[in-house]
């Protein structure tokens, strides 16, 4: 049993604390968080120990884990001081607040040899690591351009502050909600490593963006668009999405739906020239707990997994997600408006 321990007990805390709690290889040590009243009612019914200090709890349960779900501000001292102790980490996305610390991070890491992960979730979506499957491939040729886009009602309206509203605290579309495209781009062609111009604006949040139109280029040449809005009401939940153009072909994607166009008689199996289609649910795995989509349990079996040493650790790294981390950063130093 891998015994793991969770700091931040909010949305995607708790999240995580019900597929960690139905995981046949996990015990859960221990549970963190600042709020007295989540305190007393995790320790009330779940029967989980509790604490408010997360080096107490960590110190006094000594777990082999321990997953950090807390505002982006706070990732780089905590995740420092885990480190420190040689445990392996799970945090939520996006990594830090700058690539500096991020880079800090991972050197800590790399030191400590401990299993190290981002909750970037779209890499274990089965349609995009079908994108990415026929995109390593060469199957749609040279890539020319690409697109990458995110849109939901996420602010919708003027509202009281949050962290999701201060910068400070890892707030704003382009942290909170750009970083899921920009990882997946970096993942599925190569990392953003320059943007010619950007607009990150404001339409309902008064210190943050709300909206990102980048142009970017990557390390391997290929350029494109980042167009994300999570202001668009249009939509009822977060829609990601990325289309990739190839001298041979043409990729659109999404979460649910895999579109490809093939120019030539020269094809991957189980597809022919033309337009072809294929679901999420013909590319994914089954889990054996499912919570909001079978991707939040296929990233934590495989964090699992690799903490037993029967995967490698080479998904989501603190090291990809430094990546991620530097691209966010030439975007935001990039911006117009």
């Amino acid at each position: 049993m891998v015994k793991i321990a969770l700091i931040g007990a909010g949305k995607m805390g708790l999240s995580h604390l019900s597929i960690l709690g139905a995981h046949p290889d996990v015990k859960i040590a221990g549970v963190c968080d600042t709020s007295k009243i989540v305190v007393g009612v995790l320790e009330r019914y779940s029967g989980y120990k509790c604490y408010s200090d997360y080096l107490k709890m960590v110190d006094e349960t000594k777990p082999d884990a321990v997953f950090v779900s807390v505002p982006t501000k706070y990732h780089y001292s905590m995740v420092k001081e885990l480190l420190k102790r040689n445990i392996n980490v799970f945090t939520e996305k996006p990594f830090c607040l700058n690539p500096e610390e991020s880079s800090e991070l991972v050197a800590l890491a790399k030191k400590a040899g401990v299993v190290n992960q981002v909750g970037y979730h779209n890499k274990f979506v089965g349609t995009f690591k079908e994108v990415k499957r026929l995109v390593a491939s060469s199957a749609i040729g040279e890539i020319t351009h690409f697109e990458g886009e995110a849109y939901g009602p996420v602010v919708i309206k003027k509202k009281s502050e949050t962290w999701r509203s201060d910068p400070n605290e890892g707030g704003g579309c382009l942290m909170d909600y750009a970083s899921h495209v920009i990882d997946l781009i970096n993942d599925i062609i190569s990392p953003i490593e320059s943007c010619k111009s950007s607009i990150l604006k404001s339409i309902y949040s008064k210190n943050v963006d709300d909206s990102v139109y980048a142009l970017v280029g990557t390390k391997s040449g290929a350029s494109g668009v980042i167009s994300v809005n999570w202001s668009d009401e249009t939509y009822r939940k977060m829609s990601t999405s990325v289309t990739i153009i190839g001298t041979e072909g043409k990729i659109e994607s999404d979460a649910n739906e895999l579109k490809v166009y093939f120019k030539s008689d020269t094809l991957p199996e189980g597809y022919s020239k033309g337009w072809n289609v294929k679901y999420v649910t013909d590319l994914t795995d089954e889990v054996d707990f499912y919570l909001r989509g079978e991707e939040y349990s296929a990233q934590i079996d495989y964090f699992i997994k690799a903490v037993k040493r029967e995967k490698e650790n080479n998904i989501n790294t603190f090291d990809s997600a430094w990546k991620t981390d530097t691209s966010i950063s030439l975007i935001k130093n990039q911006s117009r408006i």
